[in-house]
């Protein structure tokens, strides 16, 4: 569970044990989402009135596709996170990204959208099926890691002063 009613955390701390799904309505349509649950562990506290710590760690898999082939790639991220959450912002913290503020009517204390920004961040941009992925040929589009193809390599002009130097030594 990753809601914690607020009155529970009165003098104690409150550890948290949970999952966000991959259909879970905490994703917004252009995040990258997750292809298995999302696991969440970690400690709420209070930090003064008005004032919860969360720290904890998350961990999950995505897929996506590697920049050089174009293949579906399974990839696994995770990170610790740590922020804060206010009940209201009179110190001005609405410009940190590690400060949420709760709404004045709230009762419990829901870490997802933490997590999600922290997802997103930790999610690599852009991935590789391997290290040496040779990626599609410019020519005629075919994965060279699997066939290879007879187009020529005309390799971009601006470099060509250079080529001739490399082969001339």
């Amino acid at each position: 569970m990753l809601s914690v009613d607020i009155r529970n955390l009165s003098g104690q701390a409150v550890t948290l044990d949970g999952e966000i799904s991959p259909d879970d309505a905490v994703w917004i349509d252009g995040d990258i989402r997750p292809s298995s649950p999302v696991t969440v562990h970690g400690r709420l506290s209070s930090a003064g009135e008005g004032r919860f710590y969360f720290t904890g760690e998350f961990a999950g898999s995505a897929v996506g596709e590697c920049t050089r082939c174009l293949v579906e790639v399974s990839v696994r991220a995770g990170d610790s996170i740590s922020c804060l959450f206010v009940e209201s912002d009179e110190d001005g913290l609405d410009d940190d990204p590690d400060v949420f503020l709760l709404n004045a009517k709230s009762s419990s204390i829901d870490v997802r959208p933490a997590v999600r920004e922290g997802w997103i961040l930790a999610v690599p941009p852009f991935v590789l099926c391997r290290e040496d992925c040779k990626g599609l040929c410019p020519t005629c589009g075919v994965d060279r890691n699997t066939t290879a193809c007879d187009c020529a390599s005309s390799g971009d002009a601006r470099w060509a002063a250079l080529r001739e130097r490399a082969t001339d030594s």
